[in-house]
């Protein structure tokens, strides 16, 4: 039997991760967000098209003049 390592299972660049410690790898981590948010990135949510609450023309629809308040049902219960 051979000797398998961590590039051989996951390449190269996945095999760096393995010896990193659950810390290293946060740190690394927000190390990217870093990136991704200098690069133009947003962290703001895509809009959920599925959602009562989408408005195609890119505006919440909202009530009392509260962001993410709308209007489910009107008349009585």
């Amino acid at each position: 039997m051979t000797n398998m390592n961590a590039e051989d299972l996951v390449g190269e660049e996945w095999a760096e991760w393995y010896p990193l410690s659950p810390q290293e790898r946060f740190l690394e981590s927000m190390k990217l967000w870093d990136s991704y948010l200098a690069l133009g990135g947003t962290l703001d949510p895509e809009p959920d098209t599925q959602s009562p609450f989408f408005d195609a023309e890119g505006r919440a629809i909202v009530s009392d003049r509260r962001p993410g308040v709308g209007v489910l049902r009107r008349g009585g219960v």
